[in-house]
């Protein structure tokens, strides 16, 4: 109801919700009144009415102006009623970057209202409204200002943004860009970046964010507005409001949910879970041959998937893999793109478990591999397999939360940074209501929601067993039950050297063991079997420790022994009042060394800034760095203070474990003792590298220039894991199967057999190397062109004839395949020569360039955005020449600037290079040019993802033609059609090409 109180032109409202007033406002223009923060009782969102707001702006300063508004409003029924749209004529041009962006260009605008006369239209719409945006403060910010500047009083209403909601009510999003989520939920969206169609998209993401809310048990509810209670904030007065709402449903409650500890859950007891053919009778394979296995297989596979034929080389590699399985011999399989290997190795895989009864190990490098064959494979085979098995992906145990410590957390509200955490607590729980596994992939925790997980996850020096309360719902003990009782187990390479070093107590035992991306197992088997650490991990055990007097574990327990009453708790107290100038004093020496380090590197050229090896140094045993006594002073002071916190704090801990009150602080005590060991870790692992003894070991430290030393990484690497990987797997199992679209060098295995340590097995015959046909068509889905007379280049900077020929053909390419290309760059300061010529040369045709280090964001970031955007480019150094899949229309040309060989003086080839020179090898045909030629072929294969996909590949490099070594990297492609010609030809003849595929 409304009330006005009318003197000139000043109106004063009052606005009753569910019979208590509780908005006032006082404005300038009679009749309008905006929904103003609560002045006393509280409301209900039964009458709630939203205003999702978009502007369209000449860039995003405080100078800038509105060139589009868009307003949705959502009225209470939870309908969209209304959409209000205008142009707004700016007092300042329209940027072209803008036109690119939005399509607004000066014509649109030319003739539109002032932002006077769109103000007055827009007031009356933000009457009694709350306003909703997609991050709301940049449009919020344009909106005061208007306010402000046509004489409105400001907006004082409630404010919420979309973004919040879609990261607490759908956690698993990848991610938060409108347009991606529109597509995600099936919402039209089809003119991004003007004002109207985004509020729209916005309004109907923002009801799906309050149908999802609606579905969760009151339980949730209580624990999300009791986690935003102590905030001050309108996302606080939304949950309050709307748990009053819930409280007064019958159904509270739902079905489909465990509840436990005020958590609802869907996790059951993991006892339960039995082997997949418990109940069966016999084997189920006796007397089955693998052919009569796979015949089954096919039938089933053609009645599920009408389009589905064989493939001649998924055939051939079942066919090697059961081989290999069957002969106890050890295989090195190529495998291309479009093989369908997963299936090649998971049939037999299966097979051989069940038939057997012994279990299989099958391990990838990427965690997105493991995904998708738990997402896409296994479920597939799960149809189409003739009786019942399991296949469980087992992760590192970081990757699962632990309750115990996820429950301590929020019923502490131990919170390191709460405006954050409080965000990234009230995904989780959400979460929590959904995920079957525990598994930190599947949330999207931004940025610092690292830190967060770190405190909360599994690991085993803090872990309770089966004392726990949550141990039988617990989320690493439920994975580690299943791949138990698992017929095939789905790992990762790290976990596999991890089990290792744990003298196999983490991994079931098993004999056979497919490994994927298999040109990966060298260099993390040197990143396990050596030592890594980041400044940020001893920085986190000793804050975890001891932050300030009232945050950390050493706190937590010396408030709880305050209050415990027991006799010797002031006795324990004075201990852990020792120790905290003794934690600061640590802390304060490991930041002075890590920034006396970080001064010790010099950068490197080929890398972007925020890289992590943007600056590098290779630390020698016989020829330390001058500073170095000054670094081991500092260390011997660390080391030696955190044994006396060790010591002591080792002590007391056992003191408490033996004291028979229970006084509740059992988990506590098990968190510091898990810390304690960590510190240990560490404090070794410190000793270790500051020593630099070991003749086999290369030192090394990285760092970039975002964070300075506090992105300092320590490494110490065996320079040859060949011996070692040997003795672990192909000495010991019977069987390993080793994959990979790129294994081989010119058609030979040599390279690989030799760094993996195979060469004994294939002398004693028990090796197999295949190399699968394609299965595309390369010769009519890819032409590789090389412009022959191409300027050359010597070391990592172009001279300005080199970039600007670069930059012009790059431009002429982009346009006849209408952007949808990728550029790979070695050199990053050669990228950054390109990128911005370039952008001035595509702007006019409308194509965007996206830079890797120029631009912000991620390499997956990057990438979605290249593949959001219809017309770009997108430029990139080493982490792109691999793992980026683009498949379709969003890529056609691929441009290889430069052969994508490693620096020489990375300090880890530098190493193998004069490891080899002291056997007399030629280390650059023996080490540079194989590992090239696999980067090279890698990058290749971003192209062609489909047999439908069709694309252009230019090698800017001329030594490809030129050099001796030049025929290893086009011999070691799958086939495409190559042709090389003068720069002037090039152009056409991409252009004619393009066109016979069109045609």
């Amino acid at each position: 109801m409304h009330v006005p109180f009318q003197w000139g032109s000043i109106a004063l409202y009052c606005v009753r919700i569910a019979g208590d007033t509780v908005y006032t406002g006082i404005f300038k223009t009679a009749y309008f009144c905006y929904a103003v923060k609560e002045t006393g009782t509280k409301g209900t969102l039964e009458l709630m009415k939203y205003a999702v707001l978009d502007f369209e702006t000449t860039g995003n300063q405080s100078s800038d102006e509105i060139i589009q508004a868009g307003l949705a409003i959502i009225d209470e029924d939870l309908k969209v009623s209304r959409v209000y749209s205008s142009y707004v004529k700016p007092g300042i041009p329209i940027p072209p970057f803008i036109t690119g962006l939005t399509g607004i260009s000066e014509d649109d605008v030319k003739d539109a209202p002032d932002l006077d006369e769109v103000m007055m239209e827009m007031v009356p719409l933000l009457d009694d409204a709350v306003l909703v945006g997609h991050n709301v403060a940049f449009d919020f910010n344009y909106l005061q200002s208007a306010l402000d500047k046509t004489g409105y009083l400001p907006f004082t209403g409630r404010i919420l943004d979309t973004m919040d909601f879609l990261k607490i009510f759908f956690p698993s999003l990848t991610t938060y860009q409108l347009g991606m989520v529109a597509s995600e939920f099936g919402v039209e969206h089809d003119r991004p970046h003007q004002a109207d169609s985004d509020a729209l998209a916005t309004a109907l993401i923002f009801l799906k964010c309050l149908e999802e809310l609606a579905d969760l048990p009151l339980i949730v509810l209580q624990r999300l507005s009791d986690l935003f209670a102590g905030e001050d904030s309108d996302l606080g007065w939304f949950f309050d409001a709307m748990l009053q709402e819930k409280e007064r449903e019958a159904d509270q409650s739902p079905d489909g949910y465990t509840y436990y500890r005020q958590f609802a859950l869907q996790v059951e007891d993991w006892m339960d879970i039995e082997p997949a053919r418990n109940s069966m009778l016999g084997n189920p394979l006796r007397d089955v041959s693998f052919e009569q296995f796979m015949e089954q297989v096919r039938e089933k596979l053609r009645a599920k998937l009408p389009d589905y034929e064989e493939r001649e080389a998924q055939n051939l590699m079942l066919n090697e893999v059961t081989r290999a399985f069957d002969e106890d011999k050890h295989l090195l399989i190529e495998a291309g793109t479009g093989t369908g290997k997963s299936l090649g190795y998971l049939l037999p895989a299966i097979y051989h478990s069940v038939k057997n009864d012994e279990k299989v190990m099958v391990s990838t490098h990427t965690i997105n591999l493991q995904e998708q064959l738990r997402e896409r494979d296994v479920p597939l085979l799960t149809e189409v397999v003739p009786f019942p098995f399991s296949a469980a992906v087992f992760k590192g145990r970081q990757h699962y939360l632990c309750l115990r410590k996820f429950e301590h957390k929020i019923n502490r509200r131990d919170f390191a940074t709460p405006k954050e955490e409080v965000m990234t607590a009230a995904q989780m729980i959400v979460w929590l209501a959904h995920t079957e596994t525990g598994d930190d992939e599947e949330l999207n925790l931004g940025n610092r929601g690292g830190d967060f997980w770190e405190t909360v996850a599994s690991e085993s020096d803090s872990c309770l067993g089966r004392s726990c309360p949550w141990f039988r719902k617990c989320y690493y003990h439920k994975a580690k039950h299943e791949a138990g009782v698992a017929d095939v187990v789905i790992t990762n390479h790290s976990k596999l050297f991890t089990d290792i070093q744990a003298g196999h107590q983490l991994l079931p035992g098993y004999e056979r063991l497919v490994i994927d991306e298999a040109h990966h197992l060298e260099e993390v088997a040197g990143k396990h079997l050596g030592l890594q650490m980041k400044y940020f991990t001893v920085v986190h055990t000793l804050t975890r420790l001891f932050k300030d007097s009232k945050t950390g574990q050493f706190p937590n327990l010396r408030s709880m022994l305050q209050q415990s009453g027991s006799e010797k708790s002031a006795e324990w107290c004075s201990v852990i009042d020792g120790l905290y100038p003794t934690l600061v004093d640590v802390k304060e020496n490991w930041d002075r060394l890590a920034e006396l380090m970080f001064t010790l590197m010099p950068e490197r050229s080929d890398a972007a800034p925020g890289d992590p090896g943007q600056f590098v140094l290779r630390l020698l045993p016989q020829k330390k760095p001058k500073a170095w006594d000054t670094l081991a002073a500092l260390e011997n002071q660390i080391f030696v203070a955190m044994g006396d916190v060790l010591r002591k704090g080792e002590r007391m801990i056992n003191e408490l474990k033996e004291d028979d009150h229970d006084y509740g602080y059992e988990s506590l005590i098990t968190d510091i003792s898990g810390l304690l060991k960590d510190l240990g870790t560490e404090r070794e692992a410190l000793r270790f590298f500051i020593k630099l003894e070991d003749e086999n070991t290369v030192y090394w430290i990285e760092g970039n220039g975002n964070y300075r030393s506090r992105s300092l990484q320590i490494f110490a690497v065996p320079i040859d894991v060949s011996a070692q990987l040997k003795g672990y797997f192909f000495d010991k199992k019977k069987s390993v199967v080793m994959t990979s679209a790129t294994l081989s060098v010119d058609k030979s295995f040599q390279y690989m057999i030799d760094q993996l340590g195979l060469t004994e097995a294939a002398a004693e015959d028990r090796l197999i190397t295949s190399m699968l046909p394609s299965p595309f068509n390369y010769r009519e889905q890819a032409l590789l062109v090389i412009p022959r007379d191409f300027p050359s280049v010597k070391g990592s900077v172009g001279d300005d004839h080199f970039v600007a020929t670069l930059v012009q053909s790059l431009a002429d390419t982009a346009v006849v395949t209408k952007g949808r290309m990728m550029v790979l760059f070695t050199s990053y300061r050669m990228l950054r020569q390109v990128y911005d010529p370039l952008k001035e040369l595509l702007a006019g045709q409308g194509i965007t360039v996206i830079g890797q280090g120029m631009d912000s964001g991620s390499r997956t970031k990057l990438t979605r955005r290249f593949q959001g955007q219809h017309a770009s480019v997108l430029l990139g150094t080493s982490s792109f020449w691999e793992g980026v899949d683009i498949p379709g229309e969003a890529l056609t040309s691929l441009a290889i600037v430069r052969l994508p060989f490693q620096p020489p003086n990375h300090p880890l080839v530098e190493a193998k290079s004069e490891r080899l020179q002291q056997q007399k090898k030629n280390p650059f045909m023996k080490l540079s040019v194989p590992q090239a030629v696999i980067r090279f072929k890698q990058g290749f294969g971003r192209l062609v993802r489909s047999s439908q996909d069709r694309g252009i590949v230019v090698v800017y490099d001329t030594r490809i033609l030129e050099s001796y070594y030049g025929k290893y990297f086009l011999y070691s492609l799958p086939g495409p059609k190559m042709e090389h010609m003068p720069l002037g030809q090039m152009i056409p003849r991409i252009s004619e090409w393009l066109n016979a595929e069109e045609q």
